[in-house]
């Protein structure tokens, strides 16, 4: 959907990414004009280095893009909608820092801007990374809202910066004010954390697991995934295995110690999910060869070239509730496999898969349930 945002610095035609003209969702919501808002009431003096943390869609940059912002974002697909609202408002990329939450942050930050993202961890590890940059001159503001920030998010702001307050509400949205205090003594980043996994689970019983902050599930193996360990496919003899959304790469790791043989590509839209998919496949020794793709599915993977893709899909985006993601997803594997080869999917039973499969696919058929979940297979014909 494309659509203009109104903002003291003019008008903006933003879209989200990759562009669907079905789809209705802005790449923008009222935290983001509130915070823009805000800034130029208040004069907020954007002269020295402006960062932006968890802008969604890069609607906050490009906004500011005359200010020549720093974006981190752990989003690829955040990162390449930041590049083409850019380039549809005719701004030439390079006025833009875009960094990623791998990357080294600015040494010096003037002006904060926090977009509150869903995890908490990630909060956490970003505010940590970005505390000795921070002087007592920064200007910190958060933004959200009302539903994204919680008193919890108001304590780590003040735990790890200073004095926090928060603004009156507007139209659904609240801003974080925090003054920084650079006496302030703060630990280092938690971040990676790593658990040994539960037993009965193949391959990767009693392994160790690594997740970055802002991965899902970082403390504890989810029961989805549980659930889809316990009835993997036999790989062996099959040459290309995707774990597509790898997340911590426990599901890829797993393929990779049953079959040494196999080639296993992790693939992740989250700097973060691949970042730890790596450190799982390496704290285990797991033999073979393996890939580490951050991006946008499995663009850029040739057709016809993969046997078996696993995939447990995202069914929120942000805060919206959505299978756009799923069918994204699925699309991309169907076009990947070669003939005969099989995506696996481990889901929520509620959510209607198997539909878009035999949509998609032709063909469906559940491997396994419970009242919780379903594992199903589809076949390219």
């Amino acid at each position: 959907m494309n659509d203009r945002m109104k903002t003291p610095w003019g008008e903006f035609e933003l879209s989200r990414f990759p562009e669907n003209p079905r789809d209705r969702l802005r790449a923008w919501d009222a935290s983001d004009e509130y915070l823009l808002q805000h800034l130029a009431d208040e004069g907020v003096p954007l002269s020295g280095t402006v960062v932006v943390v968890g802008d969604r869609w890069g609607a906050l940059v490009t906004a500011l893009s005359a200010h020549r912002p720093v974006q981190i974002t752990d989003s690829f697909l955040t990162r390449e909608a930041t590049r083409a609202n850019l380039a549809r408002g005719g701004v030439d990329e390079d006025s833009v820092g875009l960094l990623t939450t791998r990357d080294t942050p600015p040494s010096r930050v003037d002006v904060l801007l926090v977009r509150v993202p869903k995890s908490l961890a990630l909060l956490e590890d970003q505010l940590l990374r970005l505390a000795p940059a921070v002087h007592e001159g920064t200007v910190v503001v958060g933004t959200g809202m009302v539903k994204e920030i919680h008193t919890s998010t108001l304590r780590l702001f003040e735990r790890i910066l200073g004095p926090t307050r928060t603004s009156l509400a507007e139209k659904k949205a609240r801003l974080i004010f925090c003054t920084p205090d650079p006496t302030r003594a703060r630990a280092g980043t938690p971040w990676p954390y790593s658990y040994v996994l539960p037993d009965g689970i193949g391959p990767v019983s009693g392994r160790t697991v690594v997740n970055h902050a802002g991965v899902f599930c970082a403390d504890r193996l989810d029961i989805g995934t549980r659930f889809l360990l316990r009835h993997m496919p036999a790989t062996k003899g099959l040459r290309r295995v995707v774990d597509l959304g790898c997340g911590n790469g426990v599901v890829g790791t797993a393929v990779a110690l049953a079959d040494p043989e196999a080639e296993v590509l992790f693939a992740d839209e989250s700097f973060q999910a691949v970042a730890s998919a790596e450190a799982t496949y390496q704290a285990n020794g797991a033999p073979g060869h393996a890939e580490f793709l951050v991006g946008d599915g499995l663009a850029g993977v040739p057709a016809g070239s993969v046997d078996l893709v696993l995939n447990n899909p995202p069914f929120h985006s942000h805060q919206a509730t959505t299978d756009a993601t799923a069918r994204r997803m699925f699309t991309d594997a169907e076009r990947a496999l070669r003939s005969g080869g099989e995506l696996w999917v481990i889901g929520n039973r509620h959510l209607g898969y198997h539909v878009k499969l035999r949509r998609l696919f032709g063909n469906s058929r559940l491997v396994a349930s419970d009242p919780k979940f379903v594992v199903l297979k589809a076949v390219k014909r």
